[in-house]
């Protein structure tokens, strides 16, 4: 049976056992070599001079980028959401990405019966409010309502999305 991986393009590639042999001898290998072979195994994979790291970064690194010219790189939908998610902190403001998906627009009410009484809070751009006090999460709203710990999601009836598999 062959095994079937993703190239960084996102072209599907068969995986032979000859090959898949061939990554695992070279991963094996990395383990047996002194810094110095290190080194020049860096310079010949990379192209250039190693950088000045330990033995052990060294490996991981040359490790990682045998079997991604092997078997392929990251596809190009996670290096957009790595790209977002890098711009997001570099900027310090949480957006799309950062944000949970689940949170609803700022305006939003969100309504829930407990013990009788209706609660209305309502979603902020940073935050939520309930009878004029803000709170940081939902979860901190819903513990103000019920006098206990709730996942705020869950106390205000959000399910999580359906997992698309692919």
């Amino acid at each position: 049976m062959r095994k079937v991986t993703t190239k960084s393009v996102g072209k599907r590639i068969g995986l032979g056992p000859v090959q898949g042999h061939a990554v695992l001898a070279d991963l094996v290998a990395l383990k047996a070599m002194t810094v110095p072979e290190l080194r020049e195994k860096w310079a010949a994979v990379f192209d250039a001079p190693a950088p000045n790291t330990s033995r052990q970064n060294l490996e991981l690194r040359l490790g990682y980028r045998i079997q991604e010219l092997a078997l392929g790189g990251i596809g190009r939908d996670t290096r957009r959401t790595l790209d977002a998610l890098a711009a997001e902190v570099a900027s310090g403001e949480p957006g799309q990405m950062v944000s949970d998906p689940r949170r609803p627009m700022p305006g939003t009410k969100l309504v829930r019966e407990w013990n009788g009484v209706e609660h209305c809070v309502t979603v902020l751009p940073k935050g939520f409010e309930w009878q004029g006090r803000r709170y940081k999460s939902l979860s901190a709203a819903a513990r103000a309502i019920t006098g206990a710990n709730w996942n705020g999601w869950k106390f205000f009836g959000f399910t999580p999305r359906p997992r698309i598999s692919k």
